[in-house]
């Protein structure tokens, strides 16, 4: 006898859906742009900059201008062929015009094979048809043949009108081009609104100015209290992104190694390096402009040929002994600043966010061209070449030391049974997608949390003070540092080169620290530690920060807890009336176990910011700024971004 499910029976065609045009987008916004958080929201303008850069790697443009508008939307122009505007002549879309299939048509373009662009960062993306669909309006505006043409969208991609011829080709002294404005739709960004974030876009910017030498970028805003123009252009391309990276650090020598080639098959490197006197390797790839932040084949191709370049050298000019081994690449990579940039006709992309180059004869060409042009710029420049395998030499001794560091804690460990720390309160589960470990600031706090915790699935790790600023630190004294050592052991996926994230017994890595300047102090050395020595539980998507409430105040006799002062505004702006007082809660401490349960380690209630690096090279930047030893730079970076604090903090 079979059974079904009540309703089963009733299963039939009537019940299949079919999404037209671009519902699917509508429908699932975040299979298309990852997100409808802010990350989501900046992807739409990213989208469209694409097209843009397309035509300018493609020599038809040399200026694009990005304009936050004063009534909250986002316009693009290039001065490049503009988009097709003739009727399109085949299929189910015949008699539209170009412009109106790529703004309507999931996976139309000029990038699928046709002659319009040899190399296209845009193949990566989901088009321009994308971004029309999560608006609730969108103009294009081409000027092509001398004449401006005109189209609007309403309410998630719709046309209000065919595309019209409006008048002649403005008197600006741009003959073609393509501008798009679009007013993201509120009703799919729910979740942090449709404000758009200056920082975020300049970043970007900066960066497809570097990697497209002279192409003009002009950023304007004009929002209200927000008005600001800026600028980017580079003559020197990748030399200038190297210099601009290693800006707050302190450089090993003023040159910047920069070469470049092409083969037959039209592959193409640019390629920048510099090395500094800090710790850190900064390799940073691009394939078509888009950041390939897990590296790939012209990553590997590089690394390959600089360790054997470099140990070639260091033997010829006996800097390496007979019997010395071989300098590491790790070593060799100690403190460099590199830009791999590289161009090719198909690009593949692997990775688990697809941001790892997997086309192999990439490997082979970048790894030729590397062993050529940097065995002819360690002869030529030797008093440089010198410095940087002296720094490979003490780096090489360094590594040793950690290495008999590393060595130390694992036996101890293993004399000591489970090997974990002393005061880390694990958890039952040995399941790692479950598991969740706060590091929590304090050890009062870490007892009020060990209270509140599931016992089953979170485990509290108390720290006392501020962790030691990796930044400024080599690898064996960090490793001498007892905070750290509890944080390697309790992760249990070792550390540095050798850190491996499959092995991470927590897949929820959360900071857990008081709401107030300490607080965020201890939470930034934190994320420094993460992004530096274990950055690929940071791209994992591992590492959280936790969102303890700065207020609490009662409504009735319900006690409601705010996250921040922008919560507070929130809440009085609805409720104007709100007679009660607000009490300021600094420390975790200041709660008791059901509080902090409540409102920031249940799942079910709290809320978790997930930590996340979409710009590598930014980052690094950034991380170089805020924790290295320039302090003018520090001071500058604080100031110039103010006006976005609600996002300093993270």
């Amino acid at each position: 006898m079979s059974t079904t499910k009540q309703g089963a029976s009733d299963y039939g065609a009537k019940d299949i859906q079919v999404l037209e045009g671009l519902d699917p987008v509508r429908k699932r916004p975040g299979m298309y742009i990852g997100s409808t958080g802010l990350q989501g929201l900046h992807h739409l303008i990213w989208e469209v900059v694409d097209n843009s850069v397309d035509e300018a790697m493609a020599g038809y443009c040399d200026e694009i201008s990005v304009t936050l508008t004063a009534d909250g939307g986002c316009r693009v122009d290039d001065n490049g062929r503009g988009i097709p505007v003739d009727p399109y002549t085949s299929g189910q879309h015949q008699g539209k015009s170009a412009a109106e299939v790529v703004l309507t048509v999931l996976h139309a373009g000029g990038k699928f094979g046709g002659e319009g662009y040899k190399v296209s960062g845009g193949l990566h993306g989901v088009g321009v048809s994308v971004v029309n669909a999560l608006s609730e309006r969108l103009t294009i505006e081409v000027d092509r043949g001398g004449k401006h043409h005109f189209q609007e969208y309403a309410k998630g991609g719709k046309p209000q009108g065919d595309m019209k011829v409006v008048g002649d080709t403005p008197a600006d002294g741009r003959t073609s081009g393509t501008s798009i404005t679009f007013w993201p739709d509120p009703a799919i960004f729910q979740a942090e609104g449709v404000e758009f974030v200056a920082r975020t876009v300049l970043e970007r910017l900066q960066t497809m100015a570097f990697l497209n030498k002279g192409l003009t970028i002009n950023f304007a805003d004009e929002r209200p209290e927000k008005e600001q123009q800026v600028t980017y252009q580079y003559k020197g391309g990748l030399v200038d992104f190297v210099k601009h990276l290693n800006a707050s650090k302190d450089p090993l020598f003023s040159k910047v190694c920069a070469y470049e080639d092409e083969d037959e098959d039209g592959q193409m490197l640019d390629i920048a390096i510099q090395w500094n006197t800090g710790y850190h390797e900064g390799i940073h790839g691009y394939a078509n402009g888009i950041s390939t932040i897990e590296g790939g084949m012209h990553v590997e191709g590089f690394r390959s040929a600089l360790t054997s370049v470099a140990n070639k050298y260091a033997r010829e000019k006996n800097l390496l002994k007979e019997k010395d081994p071989n300098l590491t690449g790790e070593d060799i990579r100690e403190g460099i600043t590199a830009i791999i940039s590289v161009k090719l006709r198909e690009p593949q992309f692997e990775g688990q966010t697809k941001a790892k180059l997997g086309n192999v004869p990439m490997r082979s060409f970048v790894q030729k061209a590397t062993n050529e042009a940097m065995a002819e710029w360690f002869e030529e420049n030797p008093n440089e070449g010198n410095k940087v395998i002296k720094k490979a030499l003490a780096a090489a001794q360094a590594r040793v030391a950690a290495k008999n560091a590393r060595n130390a804690i694992r036996r101890k460990t293993a004399l000591s049974g489970a090997g974990m720390p002393d005061k880390l309160k694990d958890c039952t589960s040995k399941n790692a997608d479950e598991s969740e470990l706060f590091i929590v600031e304090g050890d009062s706090a870490g007892g009020t949390a060990l209270d509140a915790r599931d016992p089953h699935t979170q485990a509290i790790l108390p720290i006392r003070g501020k962790i030691l600023n990796v930044e400024r630190a080599r690898i064996d004294k960090m490793m001498k540092n007892t905070e750290i050592q509890a944080l390697i052991t309790a992760i249990g996926a070792g550390v540095g080169e050798d850190f491996d994230v499959t092995k991470a017994r927590y897949h929820r890595i959360i900071a857990l620290c008081d709401a107030d300047v300490d607080g965020s102090h201890i939470r930034t050395l934190l994320l420094t530690f993460f992004f530096r020595q274990m950055r690929d539980m940071v791209e994992a998507g591992y590492v959280y920060i936790a969102q303890p409430p700065l207020y609490s105040t009662e409504v009735g006799k319900e006690k409601v807890y705010l996250k921040d002062d922008v919560a507070k505004a929130q809440f009085l702006a609805e409720r104007p009336n709100h007679k009660k007082e607000f009490a300021r809660l600094k420390g975790l401490g200041e709660m008791d176990w059901e509080e902090l349960k409540d409102t920031t380690m249940n799942p079910e209630t709290r809320t978790l910011l997930q930590v996340t690096v979409e710009e590598a090279a930014e980052a690094d930047q950034i991380m170089s700024v805020l924790m290295g030893d320039d302090v003018e730079s520090r001071r500058n970076f604080i100031t110039t971004n103010a006006r976005d604090v609600r996002n300093l903090d993270f």
